[in-house]
């Protein structure tokens, strides 16, 4: 499949995304270990539903599909997902998880 280029000039941000998406290179280790755990711990119910986007300081973002699905994390679920992935970590890494809506 051959790709198209954008004529003109284009954002960095895009650039640096189709790079690294073409090229293969991953997160950070560290990030995807996180990243794993929160999926573990989420379970079938929520793992397709509230992804990990990123991991920065203690601090997990997670993108969530709908509005009642963030309402029912931030109200019920969420943390308790927090504490098990923690505990799969085996260490309080996840200080804080941030819901929002995928763009």
């Amino acid at each position: 499949m051959e790709r198209k280029e954008a004529s003109g000039p284009q954002p960095i941000g895009s650039i640096l995304r189709q790079f690294l998406k073409e090229s293969g290179l991953r997160r950070p280790s560290g990030d995807e270990r996180v990243f794993r755990a929160w999926s573990d711990a989420a379970g079938t119910a929520w793992k397709e539903r509230a992804l990990p986007a990123s991991f920065r300081v203690g601090q997990l973002v997670v993108e969530v599909a709908s509005s009642a699905h963030l309402a029912e994390l931030k109200g019920y679920h969420g943390e308790g997902i927090r504490a098990r992935a923690n505990t799969a970590l085996g260490e309080a890494r996840i200080k804080k998880v941030v819901f929002k809506l995928k763009s």
